[in-house]
């Protein structure tokens, strides 16, 4: 069927703009002849005002002919939306002929593209990455591992515990400690007086149980 619609040849294939570019070149022709037939409705409409009080034959005449003009511009502005209306069809119908085409060639590249593919190979193809993704992890796991020693984490758990509770244990021991504390310069000047006044009182008694 879509054979069909684009069968023909180039001659074919161009109708429908030619048609297009024929209808958009009468209509310009067309509209150019309405605006003139408007002008010389307006001429005479102007001629029968002006004969109206004056010479009634020649504004009679002039509005024979402003009639005349009036069924024949109106009889073109038919034809005008006829072509319009057409104009507008060949353009909506060659556009869908072109999304056609469009969609044909892409319904023709995704056969093509298809043709070497089927389900079973891409489930194989993704089957394949996954044991390559699999085996690279493997590789990397393997490359990261330590060489030489390993030491059980066990003992090193247990050893960190120990110097932890060691260290816990020096620091209660530091803040049970009582620093002695050095008297004051003052206090001992005191005490050396004190000392000083009994001393004297000492000699006073001795002095008045001599006597």
């Amino acid at each position: 069927m879509l054979s069909y619609i684009f069968g023909g040849g180039q001659a074919k294939k161009d109708e429908p703009k030619k048609a297009i570019i024929q209808h958009r070149q009468h209509l310009d022709m067309l509209a150019k002849k309405e605006k003139d037939i408007e002008q010389k409705i307006s001429v005479q409409e102007g001629l029968a005002r002006k004969y109206v009080n004056t010479n009634k034959t020649s504004a009679r005449a002039a509005l024979k002919r402003k009639k005349m003009l009036e069924q024949e511009l109106e009889r073109l502005q038919n034809q005008i939306a006829t072509l319009e209306s057409q104009s507008n069809a060949i353009e909506s119908a060659n556009l869908n002929y072109e999304t056609l085409k469009v969609m044909q060639s892409g319904a023709k590249a995704m056969k093509s593209i298809h043709g070497n593919m089927n389900i079973d190979k891409v489930d194989a193809t993704m089957d394949e990455i996954r044991e390559q993704v699999s085996l690279s992890e493997e590789i990397g796991d393997a490359i990261s591992r330590p060489l030489g020693e390993t030491f059980d984490e066990e003992d090193l758990e247990e050893e960190l515990e120990a110097m932890q509770q060691e260290e816990l244990d020096s620091r209660m021991l530091n803040a049970g400690r009582v620093p002695s504390a050095k008297l004051p310069e003052t206090a001992h000047a005191e005490v050396e007086s004190e000392e000083e006044d009994e001393e004297e009182e000492l000699r006073k008694l001795q002095r008045e149980m001599a006597a």
